[in-house]
């Protein structure tokens, strides 16, 4: 038993580093490509584990193969726009001027029933509001409303505003920590959140979540005191 947990854990390892350097997407963004390499670790890692009479080697061999192949060919694919259409397709576009392209629904293999699924999740329900829907080559819909159908924006309504409005609050201590990124992100120095910690008799360690913009607003969520049980 103890040697099918550390095989996992090495596997488990190893498969963490290829993914991380094959880089970041989520499941529902590979592209074919990726998606395959991705079942192929997969399945290729449970071998070692399930059976202890196959080296690790059989396991880790094919695993950094597989790696460097897609490695190699995410470089070809951004190098050569003709091997990126070969291996991940074109986007196609489904809807056009709130008409359905039927033969690319056919090319595609999809029904209206996909179409309608994915437009909902998007919060349209009539096709006449848009102006284009893309299937893109990861399988997912991309929706162009038309301007009729469109959020009101600020811009729209003719509003301005500062600069530091279009930044979101940032976390710049979690569970104790200081975040250096988030108090530069917020044009911020650790001179002025010490100032501020000061003003409120706390410590970096005492804070359980501080977030703040770059207009320096702040919101200080202190750490629970865990009361001890008494003993009986």
């Amino acid at each position: 038993m103890t040697i099918v947990m550390l095989r996992t854990a090495i596997l488990y390892l190893i498969i963490i580093l290829a993914l991380r350097i094959m880089g970041k997407r989520q499941l529902g963004e590979l592209q074919p490509s990726e998606l395959v390499t991705t079942i192929l670790i997969s399945n290729i890692a449970t071998l070692p584990i399930e059976d202890t009479g196959i080296p690790m080697t059989v396991g880790i061999v094919p695993i950094f193969t597989l790696m460097c192949f897609e490695v190699f060919t995410s470089f070809l694919v951004l190098k050569s726009r003709k091997i990126r259409k070969i291996v991940t397709g074109n986007p196609v576009i489904v809807i056009r001027d709130g008409k359905i392209q039927q033969q690319e629904l056919e090319r595609l293999r999809l029904n209206v029933d996909d179409i309608m699924t994915q437009l909902r999740s998007q919060d349209v329900f009539d096709i006449e509001e848009v102006s284009f829907a893309i299937v893109e080559t990861t399988g997912t819909l991309s929706v162009y409303k038309k301007f009729s159908a469109r959020e009101v924006t600020a811009e729209m309504m003719g509003l301005s505003g500062d600069t530091a409005d279009e930044a979101p609050p940032m976390i710049v201590i979690s569970d104790g920590n200081i975040i250096e990124q988030s108090l530069s992100l917020c044009n911020l120095r650790k001179e002025w959140l010490r100032e501020i910690l000061a003003q409120n008799n706390m410590r970096a360690e005492e804070v359980f979540l501080m977030s703040c913009d770059r207009r320096a607003n702040y919101t200080i969520v202190a750490k629970e005191k865990k009361e001890k049980r008494k003993q009986r």
